[in-house]
C-alpha cells in the first residue's frame, strides 16, 4: 500500500477536544470571550461554572467542539481532591486536552484526578458495561510515566481490595505477589501452614490455623544487595471473622477489605520497582484468614511470638497485629534502613480521621517531615499521631508481656502502634492504620477499595534515595 492510499484509508486523527475550566468568579468574562451563540447555549443549560459542572459546546457539525467545566473556587477545590475528576468519570470517547494553564502541582493532580477517575470493577458483571476510552493529553510540565506508575499501583490496590474473599484468600493474595514480582524480575518464597512453626512464626499460625485456607508468609525481594535495605510489610487478612470473638452480620460485611494493608504495601511496591529507586527491597506479607472452628485460637491464650515476647490474646478480633507482629520481627532482623507497615488495622482510626485520611505513627521527625509533604504533593492526605509512652502501660497485661486487645477502649489506634513498635526494631519505623475503602463516589475515588498512604510513601522515599 503506497502513502497516498494509506492516507486515503486512513483519516486524520480528530482535534483533542479542549477543555476550558471556568472559576465563578470569572464566568462573565468567559462567556463573554465565547462566540455569541455559544455563550446563549452556556446560559440556556444553566452554565454557572460550579465545581464539576460540564457543559458540552456544540459544532456547527453536531459534534463537541469543546468543553466548559466548573472550577468553582479556590476553596472548593481544596477540599475536593480530584475536582477534574467528576467529568472525567462520565466523559464521552474521545481524546481531551486541557485549555486552561496549569502551575505544575495544579496540572499534575489534575492528571492524576482523571486517571483515577477512570477506573472500573466488573469482573463479576456478566455483561460488562464497558468504559469508552476518553484520554487526556498531559498537560505542559507533568511526567505522564511518573503519574502511569502510579495509577498503574493504584488500581493494583484497588482490584485487589475489591475482589471477594472466595476469590482472594491467602492462595490468591500469594499468586498476585508473585505475578508482580515476575513483572519485576523479583524474588519469592512463602513459608506456608506447619511450616511456620518450624520457621518460628507462630503468631502468624495462630491466626491462620482455623482457617481450611493453610497460613503462610509471603516474602519478596528485588534489587541490588548493597543498596539501603527497605522492607514493607502488609497486613494480609483476607477475611476476618473477629474468630471466636466474632464480629457481626454488620461488622463482617466489609471484611474482604482486611488484607488492604497488603494490597496497598504490593502497590507502593509495584512503584517502587518501576521507578527504580535504588534500595534493596523486601515485601512481607502475612497472608491469613481469621476463621471460626474448633482449632481457632481463644480469648484468654498466652501467644508466643518470633521475638520471644508472649502475647496474651483479650480478644481474637485483634487478630492483624498479631500477624504483623511475626513479620516485622522478620524485617528487624536484617536492621534495614527503613520499615514501613501498611494494615487496616483498628476502627478507632477512622473515628478518629475518618475514611479519607491516613493515620501514620513515627518517631522519625525527617521521614515524617517527607511523607506529609509527599502527601500533600501527591494528594494522599496523611496526619501524624503520636507514639505516647504514657499509653504503654495499657498493652502490658498481667499474664503475659503484651495485650492484644487493652480494655477500656480508649485510644484503641496508638496502642495498636505501640503494641507493633514493639516489634519494630531500633531503625527507622512508621505504620500506616490505614482504611483502603471509599464509601461512596467521590471525583477520582470510586466507591470501593482505595489505595491509601502508598502514593505518598513513593514520593517520600524519591527523597530520601532518588529515583
Amino acid at each position: 500500500m503506497t502513502d497516498e492510499t494509506a492516507s486515503e484509508a486512513s483519516p486524520p486523527a480528530p482535534d483533542p477536544i479542549p477543555i476550558r475550566l471556568v472559576e465563578k468568579s470569572s464566568l462573565e468574562t468567559v462567556l463573554g470571550s465565547l462566540q455569541a451563540e455559544e455563550a446563549a447555549w452556556a446560559r440556556a443549560n444553566g452554565f454557572k461554572g460550579r465545581l464539576g459542572q460540564a457543559l458540552a459546546i456544540p459544532s456547527d457539525t453536531g459534534q463537541v467542539a469543546g468543553i466548559l467545566l466548573g472550577w468553582g473556587d479556590a476553596e472548593g477545590r481544596r477540599r475536593e481532591r480530584f475536582p477534574i475528576g467528576s467529568f472525567a468519570g462520565r466523559a464521552p470517547a474521545g481524546t481531551y486536552r486541557l485549555d486552561t494553564p496549569l502551575d505544575g502541582p495544579d496540572a499534575q493532580r489534575a492528571t492524576l484526578g482523571w486517571l483515577l477517575s477512570r477506573y472500573r470493577f466488573d469482573r463479576y458483571k456478566s455483561k460488562p458495561a464497558g468504559t469508552e476510552e476518553a484520554d487526556l493529553l498531559p498537560p505542559p510540565g507533568v511526567d505522564a510515566t511518573r503519574l502511569a506508575i502510579l495509577v498503574q499501583g493504584s488500581y493494583l490496590a484497588r482490584d485487589l481490595i475489591n475482589t471477594p474473599a472466595n476469590d482472594m484468600g491467602p492462595d490468591e493474595l500469594e499468586a498476585a505477589a508473585r505475578k508482580l514480582a515476575d513483572r519485576h524480575s523479583a524474588e519469592v518464597q512463602v513459608i506456608q501452614g506447619d511450616e511456620l512453626l518450624e520457621r518460628d512464626l507462630p503468631l502468624i499460625h495462630a491466626v491462620g490455623r482455623a482457617s481450611a485456607r493453610a497460613p503462610r508468609l509471603i516474602d519478596m525481594v528485588w534489587g541490588a544487595e548493597d543498596a539501603p535495605k527497605l522492607s514493607l510489610v502488609g497486613k494480609g487478612v483476607c477475611f476476618d471473622t473477629g474468630g471466636l470473638d466474632i464480629k457481626s452480620a454488620s461488622g463482617m460485611a466489609l471484611m474482604k477489605k482486611d488484607m488492604g494493608g497488603a494490597a496497598n504495601v504490593l502497590a507502593l511496591a509495584h512503584m517502587i520497582m518501576a521507578r527504580r529507586i535504588p534500595v534493596r527491597l523486601r515485601v512481607l506479607i502475612p497472608a491469613v484468614e481469621n476463621a471460626v472452628s474448633g482449632s481457632a485460637f481463644r480469648p484468654g491464650d498466652v501467644l508466643p511470638s518470633r521475638k520471644g515476647l508472649f502475647v496474651e490474646i483479650n480478644n481474637t478480633d485483634a487478630e492483624g497485629r498479631l500477624v504483623l507482629a511475626d513479620a516485622l520481627a522478620v524485617a528487624a532482623e536484617e536492621m534495614p534502613d527503613l520499615i514501613l507497615d501498611m494494615a487496616t488495622l483498628t476502627g478507632a482510626a477512622r473515628v478518629a480521621l475518618g475514611p479519607e485520611v491516613v493515620p501514620y505513627y513515627t518517631d522519625d521527625a525527617g521521614l515524617a517531615a517527607d511523607l506529609e509533604a509527599a502527601g500533600e504533593a501527591e494528594a494522599d492526605p496523611l496526619w501524624r499521631l503520636p507514639l505516647w509512652p504514657g499509653y504503654e502501660r495499657m498493652i502490658e497485661p498481667k499474664v503475659g508481656d503484651l495485650d492484644n486487645a487493652p480494655s477500656g477502649g480508649m485510644a484503641g489506634s496508638i496502642t495498636a502502634a505501640l503494641f507493633l513498635k514493639r516489634f519494630a526494631g531500633e531503625g527507622a519505623w512508621a505504620h500506616f492504620d490505614l482504611y483502603g475503602w471509599t464509601p461512596s463516589d467521590r471525583p477520582g475515588r470510586p466507591k470501593g477499595g482505595e489505595c491509601q498512604a502508598a502514593r505518598a510513601c513513593l514520593g517520600a522515599l524519591e527523597r530520601r534515595y532518588g529515583a
